[in-house]
């Protein structure tokens, strides 16, 4: 019986050791990884890309979910409801314009936006925020400028494309929504037994979550500059179109945190300004991980009209953001 309590007790590494060990080991091993393939330049190229892009975007990773887990820890769902105007119409822009001063990650939006549904505040007003958040944070527009070097008007149009969708697609279900199509569940996303637990549930959940689709994100856009001949590639880029639906669909699958996905829209560099930009604005709004967080927390019914009209209206924005902006 001792045994097997000493056995069951014994300190065992966690998905978040493992995946924090791992990231630590790139960052500290980073020039020997890239040393290891001197003879394949191919296999140096991608792990140099892979590198830098996990290298450079950890930080504000790091930071946001920091940022995150201590909103959710510490600011009472109830100062949202008292800080939003009454009228609906102008709650929306309101709230999605609190998206700029609020760290939130994607996985975190969902239930906060669900949280303060369930405590009052007009769905139209809680989708806007829930949009909004992981586009336009100071983190997520500070990274952006990092990823863009000598290039901030990319952080202008990021910042005006991402707020004018989330206030779009609010101001649209106000006038279209219907209530049997969103299902608002039971308050709170992770409670801890006190504020300091939240915090480091929180901060933990989301690290891991989006640590992952970082390494995942990574991964794709160094398999994308070795495996896809550079000829397709500029195929693709010099097609204005083709270009910004295959980023826009890039995006959606490949689901990267806000915090770090202007690094991987960055290395993707024969592409356009405007192409980039859709990237950076479709993901954090609509990808398959969030898809599936809404299904499971609003229900289908509002998955299956509110994500294509997302995807729509993210594109159509960053289209003419970029070309009053970039032309």
């Amino acid at each position: 019986m001792t045994d097997q309590r000493a056995t069951s007790s014994r300190y065992r590494p966690g998905s978040l050791e493992l995946l924090a060990l791992g990231l630590l080991v790139l960052i500290v091993g980073q020039g020997w990884l890239v040393g290891f393939f001197d003879d394949s330049p191919a296999l140096q190229t991608g792990t140099t890309v892979f590198v830098a892009i996990v290298v450079q975007a950890l930080p504000f990773l790091v930071l946001g979910v920091v940022l995150s887990g201590a909103i959710a820890a510490f600011v009472p769902a109830s100062f949202w409801r008292k800080a939003l105007p009454k009228n609906k119409v102008l709650a929306v822009p309101v709230a999605g314009a609190a998206g700029a001063v609020i760290p939130g990650c994607e996985c975190a939006s969902v239930p906060v936006a669900n949280s303060l549904m369930s405590r009052g505040v007009t769905p139209a007003a809680a989708l806007a925020f829930l949009l909004s958040a992981p586009a336009i944070n100071p983190i997520v527009l500070a990274a952006t400028f990092v990823a863009f070097a000598g290039q901030p008007e990319m952080v202008l149009a990021r910042f005006v494309a991402s707020l004018g969708a989330a206030v779009i697609l609010g101001w649209l279900w106000l006038k279209f929504g219907k209530a049997q199509w969103l299902r608002i569940g039971p308050r709170g996303h992770l409670v801890g037994s006190n504020s300091w637990h939240t915090f480091r549930l929180t901060a933990a959940h989301d690290f891991l979550h989006a640590g992952g689709f970082l390494v995942v994100g990574a991964l794709a856009a160094a398999a994308i500059n070795v495996l896809v001949p550079p000829s397709i590639m500029q195929a693709v880029a010099d097609n204005p179109l083709l270009s910004i639906l295959v980023m826009a669909a890039l995006a959606i699958v490949l689901s990267i945190c806000s915090e770090a996905d202007a690094f991987v829209a960055a290395s993707f560099t024969e592409f356009s300004l405007t192409a980039k930009l859709t990237f950076m604005v479709v993901g954090p709004m609509v990808d398959l991980k969030l898809i599936s967080l809404q299904a499971g927390t609003f229900g289908k019914s509002f998955v299956v009209r509110f994500a294509p009209a997302t995807v729509v209206v993210t594109i159509v924005s960053s289209v003419l953001v970029g070309w009053w902006l970039f032309t």
